[in-house]
């Protein structure tokens, strides 16, 4: 058994002379070194390419989160560095840049809050009508951040005591000034965040900045996997002509799956060990929920037993009113 630093970087690959495609060594470096791992005919490689949450930096409640990776600056954290190195061994291998050189376009801030109260969250309980963990986002679509909050069901950690409520929200435009907080979303502590958010819900910065922690998280690469690509930008799970090698995550070719979820990541992995180990055992097919008859009686049932469209909030900081005899049905984003 081969055991290796946890510091270990896998720089490149070298493949054996042959019109397939055969890894012969795995190239990597340690902490003052480099070393090789020789490739057996019965081992398989199997490789995590990109990474959605590389260079994510945190800040705390009274400082902002350190910068992001400029415009064309690659993340030197290696899973990126990796994948650059493959895309120039082979087309069949896709093209790193496009997903990890456009920061600004796959660029976007969360943040987690902490209470020690829960005033807040039942006061927010009361102006969303929705009680922690029955609703989904709800997002402010007068924000320049475009931001959306998430309130789960408390407690959400199994070691949180009970005078501690917790929910998390993000921010699609860290780049802008907010409507309250004048300043970019990536230049904010977690402090400026909460006073933005609160001054979208119209409700008082007091008591609840004081009974509350806010940690924000830059995430430059977090929706990488969204941006535009062209074919053979993602390469397939086993490329063409592959004997021992495959790709995983977020950033290979699988047909109808969606990304930006686990089960992504699961089926490739899955892909990868049933084609390169011969297994006559296959993934399960996507499902498509959008296609099953009674996924679409329960969404039109929950439609008119709840009401759609029913009202409106406004976040707009010149509006001294709004509509609140509305009601939002539980299973659907709530757009304030």
């Amino acid at each position: 058994m081969l055991i290796l630093p946890l510091e270990t970087k896998v720089t490149s690959l070298s493949y054996a002379d042959s019109e397939h495609t055969t890894v012969e060594d795995i190239h990597i470096t340690v902490p003052g070194s480099t070393g090789t791992i020789h490739i057996h005919d019965s081992d398989v490689v199997l490789i995590t390419l990109g990474s959605m949450t590389s260079s994510s930096t945190l800040g705390t409640n009274h400082t902002a989160a350190s910068s992001a990776p400029s415009e064309g600056h690659l993340s030197n954290d290696g899973s990126w560095e990796l994948w650059a190195s493959l895309s120039n061994d082979s087309p069949n291998f896709g093209h790193a840049a496009n997903f990890s050189t456009r920061v600004p376009q796959s660029h976007w801030q969360s943040f987690t809050v902490t209470l020690k109260s829960p005033k807040l969250l039942t006061h927010l309980a009361e102006f969303t009508h929705n009680a922690a963990g029955t609703g989904a986002l709800t997002t402010f679509a007068d924000s320049n951040w475009l931001l959306s909050i998430v309130v789960p069901q408390q407690p959400h950690f199994l070691s949180q005591p009970p005078d501690v409520q917790v929910f998390w929200g993000y921010g699609l435009y860290p780049s802008r000034d907010g409507n309250f907080v004048v300043k970019p979303m990536t230049a904010c502590s977690g402090e400026e965040i909460l006073t933005e958010l609160l001054g979208h819900l119209h409700f008082p910065v007091q008591p609840y900045l004081d009974g509350a922690i806010t940690i924000p998280c830059s995430m430059p690469y977090i929706t990488s996997q969204f941006l535009t690509r062209g074919p053979g930008d993602r390469p397939q799970v086993i490329p063409h002509g592959s004997t021992n090698l495959a790709f995983m995550g977020q950033f290979v070719e699988i047909p109808q799956d969606v990304v930006f979820t686990v089960e992504y990541s699961v089926r490739g992995a899955q892909m990868a060990v049933c084609g390169l180990m011969g297994l006559e055992k296959k993934p399960r097919s996507v499902y498509k929920g959008e296609h099953d008859p009674r996924v679409l009686v329960k969404v039109l049932k929950a439609m008119m037993e709840d009401g759609v469209g029913g009202g409106s909030f406004s976040s707009d900081p010149s509006g001294d009113s709004m509509d609140q005899d509305v009601t939002v049905p539980l299973s659907l984003p709530i757009v304030i």
